[in-house]
């Protein structure tokens, strides 16, 4: 599997370990997106090829996330404080990452969010507030991992600058799209509730960077904060 030539594609993901699916209720609030409806922890690994144990990951130390405004303009330009990740989504982060083709020459950088968002009655849980955009990495990964009474939640592929996107799709539970970041956008439309009664989807978004571009640490927070303070 590699991308296609429209620099995405969708994949299947392996079985989801139960234990996986019942850290979601786990989830805090987020504070910063969503409006109460998302619930959320991230966490960052390095990643370096080994010539016979192939990828191996390695956990960084917890950090406060950052993105510049002009990639989240909504998000943007803050720390946003997150617990880390207690599940080990590496097995499922590997599926996609054989659709990637990375570099094995050049240790890479992750960043793993670990999202639900919820839907009741009228309310919608917005999934991505900041529009049509760009997340800033390399390659991005969007796996779902369940859809519990939902409806919307349509991902939608653009090519900059254009009026309307080239691709639309539900993905389906145990499905993930794997995107060229730098030649794509992306939207996913409103969850919205199936029958009026509570509903979520829960997601596990990966970004991917080479670990030379400094996507982690205090260099990266303090441009990015920086940048949007200009």
């Amino acid at each position: 599997m590699s991308l296609n030539d429209q620099r995405f594609a969708i994949v299947d993901l392996p079985e989801i370990p139960q234990e996986i699916l019942d850290s979601y209720d786990r989830c805090p609030v987020d504070e910063y997106m969503g409006n109460g409806t998302r619930f959320k922890r991230f966490s960052q690994y390095r990643l370096h090829h080994d010539e016979e144990q192939g990828w191996q990951f390695g956990l960084l130390e917890h950090r406060d996330y950052t993105a510049f405004t002009k990639f989240n303009p909504v998000g943007g330009g803050i720390k946003r404080k997150y617990l880390p990740i207690e599940a080990d989504f590496t097995p499922l982060i590997r599926a996609g990452m054989e659709g990637l083709g990375l570099d094995k020459s050049e240790d890479w950088q992750i960043n793993v969010h670990q999202n639900r968002t919820r839907a009741e009655g009228d309310r919608v849980g917005p999934l991505t507030p900041e529009g049509v955009h760009h997340d800033g990495h390399e390659f991005v990964m969007i796996a779902i991992l369940r859809r519990n009474n939902v409806g919307g939640g349509k991902t939608r592929l653009w090519r900059p600058g254009a009026d309307a996107p080239f691709w639309d799709g539900t993905l389906e539970a145990g499905q993930a799209v794997l995107l060229d970041d730098r030649a794509l956008q992306h939207d996913v439309t409103d969850v919205t509730s199936a029958d009026g009664g509570p509903g979520h989807r829960d997601i596990v978004i990966v970004a991917f960077s080479r670990w030379k571009e400094k996507w982690y640490g205090e260099d990266h927070d303090k441009a990015a904060l920086t940048a949007d303070a200009m």
